[in-house]
């Protein structure tokens, strides 16, 4: 059986009128004839979005002490789980922003309310800037290498390499969606072919020492699996919870099941290659900084140089998609300024966020449990928004009243809150398995508190709960 086609809009309720034409341009509705992306070009941002160095560092962090925790096999499968599992949850929660074209900061609100979107935005933006800061302080490092070379080796500074690096994506990000259309486009397909490349180059090589290190390691199927496969869908949480934020630059007419392999796709793709990768060259080398690993494999400046343009493109690209956007809506959300103006406050933050601690020469475990921590946050929230506007309202929502400053969502809704700590709280009791627990908790806390508590609560209209 086809799934239908789901145009947007076509299940929101007629707006009541409010007039949002106060509101900051970049914030409202987009309407679908503006919507600049299609499907192939969404599908290519999210390759060019995989193709990161976090997701190699994850891989450089499987290698401990000269052997792999999982092996080959183990790997693959824990990464199709959470590739599989990203895919769903984008799926799940993109259909509010690409059926209305709102935001995701505007998204809480029908669950939060206006006052408890501060909260929930707070625990989406800062991972954004952190990651914005991590991928620049790894793309430094690329860009350190090219002004060495370049230079004779008289300059060679990686803090001075990652200021200048952030003042390039703030220059780039000022167009939003514009640039990361065509760059990230070009970027995916440069970069894939590169790292391509790089695994055949080690491979050559280094293969026994990868094969022993890795292919036949004992690994294990314990708790050590779930926890990387947790890692392994934790890099992307931040990503699905604020999927309006990308589904709403997406042309209409795009069916469920098409917009699943849009996302599934190029995150299986680009994560088994560039993981695998980190893998082989941790095993070659010893090192988790993928960057100077591969120097250390090639030493020959000629080659470093190519593949450290190819490192600052990657970064660039990952932090356009994934990083930059996100997190300029929200500092709107809180100072009300324009969006090229939140772009440089996003990048002046990511320069103070002190990425160069979550990876250190022989360990990115600081990046592991970076990843684990806040996921375990970032589950329920997302648990809370499926919950909320499939199941509760039906998928239908008076868009407009989500921006009235004194309207239905203007407050702060409790159950949502509330929802939001219990399913925090029980992820952390197995942080190695924070996101599914802490999602799963989240929701049905999300729908039980609404169905039996908080019986005036105006948050309820609309809902399958009113009375």
């Amino acid at each position: 059986m086809t799934s239908p086609v789901i145009q947007p809009n076509q299940e929101s309720q007629p707006t009541q009128g409010y007039d949002i034409t106060g509101v900051e341009e970049s914030l409202r509705p987009n309407d679908p004839e503006k919507r600049i992306m299609s499907p192939l070009s969404f599908g290519l941002a999210f390759t060019g979005d995989g193709v990161s160095l976090g997701n190699m560092a994850i891989g450089t962090g499987l290698v401990v002490a000269g052997t792999a925790i999982m092996n080959f096999l183990q790997t693959m499968v824990s990464l199709l789980i959470a590739t599989t599992i990203i895919g769903a949850a984008f799926l799940m929660n993109d259909g509010f922003g690409y059926r209305n074209g709102v935001p995701y900061v505007i998204h809480l609100r029908m669950a939060f309310g206006m006052k408890g979107a501060i909260l929930s935005s707070i625990l989406r933006g800062v991972p954004a800037i952190v990651w914005y800061g991590f991928q620049s302080w790894i793309g430094a490092t690329g860009l350190s290498e090219i002004i060495r070379i370049a230079t004779g080796g008289k300059i060679n500074s990686i803090p001075i390499s990652f200021v200048i690096l952030v003042i390039i994506q703030i220059v780039l990000s000022l167009k939003g969606f514009h640039t990361i259309k065509w760059l990230n486009s070009l970027i995916a397909i440069v970069l894939m072919s590169s790292f391509v490349y790089a695994a055949v180059v080690v491979l050559k090589d280094h293969s026994a020492v990868i094969h022993s290190t890795w292919v036949e390691a004992k690994g294990t199927w314990g708790l050590p699996f779930w926890s990387f496969t947790m890692a392994f869908l934790g890099n992307y949480a931040a990503l699905f919870l604020s999927a309006s934020d990308y589904s709403r630059e997406l042309k209409v007419g795009v069916s469920a099941p098409k917009r699943f392999f849009m996302y599934f796709t190029p995150v299986t793709v680009t994560y088994f290659t560039v993981m695998s990768l980190g893998v082989m060259l941790a095993a070659a080398t010893g090192l988790a900084n993928p960057v100077q690993a591969f120097a250390k494999i090639v030493n020959n400046d000629y080659i470093t140089f190519i593949v450290s343009v190819f490192v600052v493109l990657g970064a660039v690209a990952v932090n356009l998609i994934a990083n930059i956007v996100p997190a300029a809506y929200i500092i709107q959300l809180f100072t009300k300024v324009k969006y090229k103006v939140s772009v440089v406050i996003a990048g002046l933050l990511a320069m103070v966020s002190f990425p160069w601690k979550l990876i250190q020469p022989g360990s990115s475990d600081g990046l592991r449990i970076f990843i684990l921590t806040y996921s375990a946050f970032l589950a329920p929230i997302t648990a809370i928004l499926v919950v909320d506007y499939i199941l509760l309202r039906k998928k239908k929502v008076d868009i407009h009243e989500l921006y009235n400053p004194n309207g239905q969502f203007s407050g702060l809704n409790m159950a949502a809150v509330i929802a939001m700590v219990i399913g925090a709280a029980s992820a952390f009791t197995v942080v190695d398995l924070g996101w599914p627990i802490g999602l799963v908790v989240g929701g049905i806390s999300y729908y039980l508190l609404n169905k039996y508590g908080f019986k005036q609560s105006v948050f309820k209209k609309g809902t399958i709960f009113e009375k």
